[in-house]
């Protein structure tokens, strides 16, 4: 790959998690084997990562190329189109990562640089390091639905619960910064009711770093008994949200909205919720991506239910054994091994000296 599509890669990094709904992208101005401007993008300060890096570079972008992450848009939305801006700098060549998937531009960006005189060309090296830097954004432009991953930490026989005490972490102190890693990455995390009962979970992201907008946190709670007094609805700052069903008391919900909290009422057919309309209200407000962490039932009905897309699994030297502790998944399982899911793409992430994640795709029904 060349060092400065690199470069502008190492430059879109810097954004992670201060972007959504927009995409991380990063740029780089060179001319005449300079890097004359540089630039990625934060959704706190509007500007396209071309826009920052043609502004540093000034005049020396004429007759330069600009690498860049992504195609630059071609459409009017918080600012103005990229493109126009890139030939009005006088770039003579763009060299790109990827294609944007986003229907508004999809190639016409290309095409209105093309059209000026510009060159284009794609780097097809970049790409799958671009694609999986902007995970979230490609599967929602291309699904419509933000990208759902299960994560779970697991003793290395599947437990993710004791039966009696669980006081105490299966994973370490190194596993558990890592999560917060994923979770300032993502934009929105869901568990059960029963996993705030059994730990009085905050789920923030305590990572410490600037996000584009707070972590929602969302609870599935048919109804609507989650404690007043608990951490999560005690916390709550415009960024709690409990999902429930028409069922549920009407006192409760008055309750929980009078503490902050944001109730979405989300019928299932089993007097449960139904965690597909709670997917498509978060994809109208452009939740680009949701992390469930969660208990045994509820991972189990975001998995055969195919509403995940991914699992990431935190593997401790740990186990546990028995009947009676909670398999990551529970439910009522599948009947016969020819049924098991499948998952493909699987990739195995070193954590610590002894622990492992393993990332992987489910494989779903056409």
């Amino acid at each position: 790959m060349n060092r400065y599509m690199q470069e502008a890669l190492k430059l879109a990094e810097q954004g992670r998690g201060q972007t959504s709904p927009n995409p991380t992208v990063g740029a780089l101005v060179v001319n005449d084997g300079r890097e004359v401007g540089r630039g990625f993008h934060l959704w706190s300060h509007k500007d396209h990562a071309e826009v920052v890096a043609l502004r540093e570079a000034r005049e020396a972008a004429r007759g330069g190329t600009l690498y860049v992450t992504l195609e630059p848009c071609s459409h009017q939305g918080r600012t103005g189109p990229c493109a126009d801006q890139v030939i009005a700098a006088g770039v003579t060549r763009v060299v790109a990562a990827m294609q944007d998937p986003n229907p508004q531009v999809a190639g016409q960006g290309f095409a209105k640089l093309r059209a000026a005189g510009v060159e284009v060309d794609l780097d097809e090296e970049a790409r799958v390091f671009a694609e999986r830097l902007n995970e979230p954004y490609v599967h929602f432009m291309r699904t419509g639905k933000p990208l759902v991953t299960v994560k779970a930490a697991l003793t290395l026989d599947g437990k993710i619960a004791a039966p009696q005490d669980n006081v105490g972490w299966i994973t370490s102190e190194i596993a558990r910064r890592d999560v917060q890693q994923v979770r300032h990455f993502s934009d929105a995390i869901l568990t059960g009711l029963g996993t705030v009962l059994e730990d009085d979970c905050l789920l923030t992201d305590r990572s410490g770093l600037p996000r584009s907008r707070p972590l929602l946190r969302i609870v599935l709670d048919s109804q609507l008994r989650i404690p007043l007094h608990s951490k999560i609805v005690s916390g709550a700052q415009n960024d709690v949200m409990i999902v429930g069903t028409s069922s549920a008391p009407a006192e409760r919900r008055k309750a929980l909205e009078s503490a902050g909290v944001r109730v979405f009422i989300a019928d299932g057919t089993t007097g449960r919720t139904d965690p597909r309309k709670l997917l498509d209200l978060l994809a109208s407000e452009r939740y680009l991506s949701l992390m469930v962490e969660a208990g045994s039932h509820v991972n189990w009905t975001m998995l055969d239910g195919q509403i995940a897309d991914k699992i990431l699994f935190y593997y401790a030297p740990k186990i546990l054994g028995g009947l009676k502790s909670l398999p990551v998944a529970g439910g009522t399982g599948r009947m016969r091994r020819a049924d098991a899911m499948l998952l493909d793409r699987l990739q195995l992430h070193p954590i610590s000296q002894d622990e492992f994640a393993v990332e992987a795709y489910l494989v779903k029904n056409k």
